[in-house]
């Protein structure tokens, strides 16, 4: 079976902008809060003639928190795919209390996107912009690319490579394809 190749990507900071206060990024309220990060269409636009899938695996725990709904998120999450291409979107709805696999930075989604897609994890990238995400992508065994937005919070550890912004972040995977890693 022909294994794809596919890049992950977190929604709030990397997809669209999140909402920054004293220095930690939330999600949006609603769709009509959601704000596309400049220069996402054409990046993603990119990775897609590259040959990638677009997969977006994203938390949201204000929903098991009772602080957000299930189809606010949902229209967020079909607002940012239909805009961007996306070819799926992947959602932990729990907190850390709940100890679920798929919860970031498990890679829990990351896996069962690869096996409903037939992904092949070692020739995947995960991009995200918080250690949770890096993590993630890090222990699914992708190459991982963290988006640095200065947040007031410890970022990852190890990235294997780190940019200011999601337009950065698929050059330099890019530049990686062509170069045959």
């Amino acid at each position: 079976m022909l294994m794809r190749r596919a890049v992950f990507l977190d929604r709030d900071g990397v997809l669209n902008s999140a909402v920054v206060r004293q220095g930690v990024p939330y999600p949006p309220a609603g769709p009509d809060e959601v704000e596309i990060t400049e220069g996402a269409p054409g990046a993603l636009a990119a990775l897609k003639a590259a040959g990638f899938l677009l997969i977006v695996v994203t938390n949201q725990p204000d929903v098991a928190r009772g602080t957000a709904r299930r189809e606010i998120v949902e229209s967020m999450n079909a607002r940012v795919a239909g805009e961007l291409g996306i070819d799926d979107v992947l959602v932990c709805y729990h907190d850390d209390r709940h100890g679920c696999d798929c919860r970031k930075p498990r890679p829990g989604l990351l896996e069962r996107a690869a096996r409903t897609h037939s992904i092949d994890l070692a020739r995947s990238f995960m991009v995200g912009d918080r250690w949770k995400d890096v993590e993630a992508g890090r222990r699914a065994g992708c190459v991982t690319v963290f988006i640095d937005h200065g947040y007031a919070e410890p970022g990852p550890a190890t990235p294997d490579c780190s940019v200011g912004s999601l337009v950065e972040a698929v050059q330099w995977i890019v530049s990686k394809v062509e170069a045959g890693a």
